[in-house]
């Protein structure tokens, strides 16, 4: 984890996450999903997370400053899923596994249509602490249209 600001631009969208224990959360997103702090503001209980490209916020629930627009119930987030590109979702896995935390959705290799071809992903769902179902998703590469896997 590191606190460095410097040459930092923010993507042009970034999900801000209201969490009920942000000491909690940092050790699932950091220490076994691989993000790094790229900046954080401890008095206000909030973290600016990244890793290859993704950013995240992360702010604990209280009485603050908190843009909600309903009562918050876990699981939070119903309804969404946060797709996150990684290079390799193994080293993740191998994490979770070893801190034995539960995936919502095993490992799978899916194919999806996308105009004349096929965008293939290596994918699994899991959920934080706070029930935000996170998809993690590795490239496979593309293929023509139609084209069946090497296995069938």
């Amino acid at each position: 984890m590191t606190d460095d600001t410097a040459a930092f631009d923010r993507a042009a969208l970034v999900p801000e996450l209201l969490v009920s224990d942000l000491a909690a959360s940092l050790a699932f997103w950091c220490g076994l999903c691989g993000f790094a702090i790229a900046y954080a503001r401890p008095e206000d209980a909030f973290a600016y997370l990244s890793r290859e490209g993704a950013e995240l916020m992360l702010e604990q629930r209280g009485e603050g400053r908190q843009w909600v627009t309903g009562p918050l119930e876990t699981p939070f987030g119903r309804g969404i899923n946060f797709q996150i590109a990684v290079s390799a979702t193994a080293p993740i896995l191998a994490a979770l596994a070893a801190a034995g935390w539960p995936l919502h959705m095993a490992p799978e290799d899916k194919w999806y249509r996308r105009s004349a071809d096929e965008v293939g992903v290596r994918q699994f769902l899991v959920q934080d602490p706070d029930g935000y179902l996170i998809r993690f998703s590795e490239g496979l590469g593309t293929r023509p249209l139609g084209t069946l896997p090497p296995s069938a």
